[in-house]
Formats: C-alpha cells, sequence, structure tokens
C-alpha cells in the first residue's frame, strides 16, 4: 500500500512538509523524506513507538532539521498545534497530511478537525490521505474538506481528501 500511495503522490512530494499521524515505525514519513519531501512530522501516542522512530532517524542519518518526533494523541496535537498556528512561526501547516490510525481509532474526529479547524492546519492546495480498513465507511465531505478518491487495495483503502469549494 506505501508504493500505491507515494506513486499517487510523488508529483507533490518535493519539498513539501510532510506529517504523518499515528506514524508508528515512521515508515511512510521517512519514505516521504526519502522521495524530497523538505521536513516530516512524526506523531504517535506510544513512547516506544517515537523512540522508534527517533532511533530509525538516527539509523537513516536524517538531519533533525528535517523532523519533529512528537509523543500524542492525534486529535491532541492537532488542537495544540491549531492553537499555536500564527502564534509562532516555527508552527506551520502541512502540505500533505497522512493519518493512519489503528482500525478502532475514531477517524471522524481527526478529519473533523481537520476539515473545520479555524486555524489552518492543512495548506489550501494540501491533501489529507486516510487508510483505513476498506468497508469501514468515511465521510465524503467534512467541512472544508471533500474527497476526491478512494482506492481500495486488499483490506485496505486509502481515502483523499482536499479542500472543496
Amino acid at each position: 500500500m506505501r508504493e500505491t500511495l507515494f506513486n499517487i503522490i510523488a508529483p507533490r512530494i518535493e519539498n513539501v512538509r510532510f506529517l504523518d499521524l499515528c506514524t508508528g515505525s515512521g515508515a511512510v514519513g521517512i519514505e516521504a523524506l526519502s522521495r524530497g519531501a523538505a521536513f516530516s512530522t512524526f506523531v504517535d501516542r506510544s513512547r516506544k513507538m517515537c523512540a522508534l522512530v527517533e532511533a530509525n532517524l538516527d539509523l537513516l542519518s536524517i538531519p533533525e532539521s528535517q523532523t519533529t518526533v512528537v509523543q500524542a494523541e492525534a486529535t491532541e496535537f492537532l488542537r495544540r498545534t491549531s492553537a499555536q498556528l500564527g502564534r509562532s512561526e516555527r508552527t506551520q501547516a502541512w502540505d500533505l497530511i497522512f493519518f493512519d490510525p489503528p482500525y478502532a481509532t475514531d477517524y471522524e474526529g481527526v478529519i473533523e478537525l481537520l476539515g473545520t479547524s479555524g486555524k489552518q492546519l492543512l495548506r489550501p492546495d494540501g491533501m489529507l490521505i486516510v487508510e483505513h480498513h476498506h468497508k469501514r465507511a468515511l465521510a465524503e465531505r467534512v467541512g472544508d474538506l471533500v474527497r476526491t478518491r478512494v482506492l481500495k487495495q486488499g483490506e485496505s483503502s486509502l481515502s483523499f481528501y482536499a479542500k472543496g469549494a
């Protein structure tokens, strides 16, 4: 599924700010960096997974200036970051957000936060990509976000959201 994802977003990856929510090992955010992303933010609620991401970044000699690793729940991180936008030059919106939570997670809460947030967590021409079980139905539209594509592969699906008119 990762190869399919990057084949689709390849034309958009160069010099972007990438957010890997529920990052796990960090493989997707690291892949984004290896394909030309300027910066990746890795967020996971597990201290153990964040330590693994840090170890993987060190192993691959990825400069700290290109990454941030944050231990937090996805919705907590997004709310906190939304509140910081505009108050700090260091806090910037993302071009691409990849959200691959454990299947029992509240997908809708994160999608709604990104679609209706008063602050712009996703840049105007940005994209949210959600990986989910193919039987899990996600909304077509949430606030400013409109689902533009669904790609099914095996038991998984990728839903692509962009800011709509």
